[in-house]
């Protein structure tokens, strides 16, 4: 509901007083004061797991940023804002979602790993939807990135696939895959009940960017989906990774190279 707040069809409405109103309601939501069945399932959630409110307002913290910034000059910039609107959402599941009580990994591993999905995802968004973003004014990709690969602004508003713009979206992409990497390494030591539906979301989400290669890289007039067929498909597999066990002894943690693409 948030997120429709920016996005939906009012958005064009929203100001950034009615966001400080909607905080003002998450924190009544908090002090068990709902103002719908809709606040009074999360308030009873919010009651009943570890979840800490943060993580909502810094949702709220992004959603502001897309009323006033359209541009982002660096991965740096783009990371904060992946967080904000994405990362968020991995880290408030996991005390709901639970940790396997055989699981010999840190709790910070695992909360490495859902924020990983997190941004995975949203860079996946990102790169899925660059031609409607553009519509609307937006470019949620790396200023100083695009500066390298030779391309600017122009090129994404006129939105012709070129040698330059694959190169540039090889990159993305790659980026996006190693995410969805460290994402995967703490998905096992999730709580066995919710761990078919995690890999199922991570699975076919990450075939959004096959359907970007597919596509030729043209996320200018081609939407990337993923098709039901291979939805189908996808879900034994994410049911027998759902059956594995959780590692012995997860060591895992993001690593400072992912913020860096180089082009060549």
């Amino acid at each position: 509901r948030t997120d429709e707040l920016v996005d939906g069809p009012n958005a064009m409405h929203i100001t950034p007083k009615a966001l400080e109103i909607w905080e003002t309601r998450l924190t009544d939501l908090f002090e068990g004061q709902p103002y719908d069945l809709y606040d009074a399932a999360l308030s009873y959630t919010v009651s009943k797991y570890p979840v800490d409110i943060q993580l909502f307002k810094d949702m709220i913290k992004g959603m502001k940023l897309d009323l006033r910034k359209s541009r982002y000059e660096n991965f740096d910039e783009l990371y904060l804002y992946s967080y904000y609107v994405a990362g968020t959402v991995g880290l408030m599941s996991v005390p709901v979602i639970g940790i396997a009580p055989e699981s010999k990994a840190s709790i910070e591993c695992v909360y490495n790993a859902a924020l990983a999905l997190g941004i995975a995802n949203q860079l996946t968004n990102i790169l899925r939807d660059v031609g409607e973003d553009a519509i609307r004014g937006r470019i949620y990709l790396p200023q100083d990135e695009l500066a390298q690969a030779g391309l600017s602004d122009d090129d994404i508003f006129r939105g012709i696939v070129t040698d330059k713009w694959r190169s540039f979206m090889k990159g993305q992409i790659k980026r996006a895959r190693m995410f969805y990497d460290e994402a995967e390494k703490g998905v096992s030591e999730l709580n066995f009940t919710s761990r078919w539906a995690v890999w199922a979301s991570l699975l076919l989400y990450r075939q959004i960017l096959d359907a970007i290669e597919a596509n030729d890289y043209n996320n200018f007039t081609k939407r990337a989906y993923v098709a039901k067929a291979h939805k189908l498909a996808s879900l034994p597999v994410a049911y027998a990774r759902a059956l594995m066990r959780p590692s012995k002894l997860a060591k895992f943690e993001l690593g400072p190279k992912m913020n860096q693409i180089i082009y060549k």
